[in-house]
């Protein structure tokens, strides 16, 4: 499946992007700049991301399905827990920003968490690239 490092590799890119940059930027904006911003940037960036997030998923779920092997299932469970992670952490918080209550813990325990999330896709990718 030719398909499956690049994307792979697409939300490597994106996420230590996100880790290096945005979301430490948000801590730069007033509140109500932030408020403002927050709401465009959630917007935009789901629209890159969720065709990514939901190629990769399926991909890799079909992978599995046609092909099972340990590898795949590993690769597929942590693809299941970019999800979980993104449901349970990223969504709730990044609603606390979007209802105007970004408290600078909530800033920071954005780009603590993330490091999950960054080291899950770091994961994917170099497993991908290295064992299958």
């Amino acid at each position: 499946m030719p398909w499956i490092p690049l994307i792979d590799f697409g939300l490597l890119v994106l996420i230590w992007m996100i880790q290096l940059v945005v979301y430490p930027s948000f801590k730069y904006f007033s509140s109500t700049a932030l408020l403002q911003w927050h709401r465009c940037y959630t917007a935009r960036i789901t629209w890159v991301v969720l065709p990514l997030m939901v190629a990769q998923v399926i991909l890799h779920a079909w992978r599995c399905y046609a092909d099972f092997s340990l590898n795949n299932a590993c690769l597929l469970g942590l693809v299941i827990s970019t999800w979980m992670t993104t449901v349970t952490i990223f969504v709730p918080l990044h609603n606390q920003i979007t209802a105007a209550d970004a408290l600078p813990a909530t800033l920071t325990k954005l780009v603590n968490y993330n490091w999950i999330r960054t080291a899950t896709w770091s994961v994917i990718f170099l497993w991908q690239e290295c064992i299958v």
